[in-house]
């Protein structure tokens, strides 16, 4: 794998870039909506503060790693994030995201997912993972809209919100190994299960 650190990407609508101290703002404005955040595992932020102390602790330490995804989502007529996409560098490879709620539905995650997919598979990746809360099955149809298709379920008590999750797995293989499987969720959780009609 390459030594790269968030390389900018340019899509038909998009510009996806690092994060810099003066997006604080619109990144306070999309982790304190509560619709935006339901599902993901932080709770919504409720000053500028968290949103820097969030900056800081998710943002600023990643950028000076040698390599690492971390996307601010942009459109290119404003240049001013409006959401987020991330690929973990760690085994998992785990692909994140979340948008303001104005910007719903209209492919834009789509669009930001599927060229950060493609600059990882460049540099090396041989496959990404992701999950979702069954209780947010639009965020299953995005990852099937990437290619991404479902392996298994398992239940897991959420940190920091303490609170009991079903999550779905979904995995995208970008070399030969069509069957290979990431199954440190499964094995981490003793209560995993293959649904079917997925």
């Amino acid at each position: 794998m390459k030594s790269i650190n968030t390389p900018k990407l340019e899509t038909e609508r998009l510009i996806l870039r690092k994060f810099t101290k003066n997006d604080i703002i619109p990144l306070f404005s999309i982790l304190k909506d509560k619709e935006v955040n339901t599902h993901l595992p932080w709770f919504p932020l409720k000053t500028l503060e968290e949103a820097e102390k969030f900056f800081k602790d998710n943002y600023t330490e990643v950028y000076r790693q040698p390599s690492g995804y971390k996307y601010a989502i942009c459109l290119k007529s404003k240049n001013i994030p409006i959401g987020y996409v991330n690929i973990s560098t760690a085994d998992s490879h785990d692909l994140g995201y979340g948008l303001q709620r104005e910007f719903w539905n209209k492919g834009i995650v789509t669009e930001a997912c599927n060229a950060v997919l493609k600059q990882v598979r460049k540099d090396g990746f041989t496959y990404v993972t992701a999950t979702h809360d069954i209780n947010n099955p639009s965020s299953g149809r995005v990852m099937a809209k990437l290619g991404m298709t479902y392996k298994y379920s398992y239940k897991e008590q959420w940190q920091p919100k303490n609170i009991l999750v079903t999550f779905r797995m979904y995995q995208l293989n970008f070399d030969k190994g069509k069957q290979r499987v990431y199954k440190k969720y499964w094995d981490e959780h003793s209560t995993h299960f293959i649904e079917k009609n997925i």
